[in-house]
């Protein structure tokens, strides 16, 4: 039983050969890293989250400098102090570090806001790349499209489809038209 579908399926595959030789495909490409370049959104985002960075190092910044302070007021005052008075401000300086260490983690660490703000607006944005991928490959009628940017070491440039998915790409970030009312 086993060996006569196994002879069948080499027939089947046999046969079906030529159909898949005879067969034209398309094979396209884009250049992903043109489209990170040239994409507005892409530089958009960029830029938020280097703002939302810079913004979260300026906190830090006050958060070290505030603890520079506390620990440069207990050591000029340590001496003349009594035990309990130096156990705790030494517990406010403990305190203030894992403050600063719990924010770090909270902010920029790999489960941090920063990441997860920098993992979303990628993935919204890479979500409106497949889109618009997929409309140029049905358009075009193209079976496959490969990213250029990544492992190709050549392609004839009638196959390069970059400028029509940034075509395509720009077409969704324009203001809604008036036929969507």
């Amino acid at each position: 039983m086993i060996k006569s579908i196994k002879q069948t399926l080499l027939v089947l595959g046999f046969l079906l050969i030529p159909v898949f030789a005879n067969a034209q495909m398309q094979i396209g490409f884009v250049q992903s890293d043109r489209i990170r370049a040239e994409y507005e959104e892409f530089k958009d985002a960029e830029s938020q989250l280097q703002m939302e960075y810079q913004k979260v190092q300026e906190e830090y910044r006050l958060m070290l400098t505030q603890l520079d302070s506390m620990n440069q007021a207990f050591e000029a005052q340590r001496l003349m102090s009594s035990p309990e008075w130096r156990r705790e401000k030494e517990q406010e300086v403990q305190d203030a570090e894992r403050m600063i260490q719990v924010f770090q983690a909270q902010k920029i660490g790999p489960e941090g806001e920063l990441y997860r703000r920098q993992a979303q607006l990628e993935f919204e944005i890479l979500t409106k790349v497949k889109r618009a991928v997929d409309k140029v490959a049905a358009t075009k009628k193209f079976d496959y499209i490969i990213d250029g940017s990544v492992a190709l070491l050549y392609g004839n440039p009638t196959h390069d489809l970059t400028d029509d998915v940034l075509f395509e790409l720009r077409k969704y970030s324009l203001p809604e038209s008036s036929d969507s009312k």
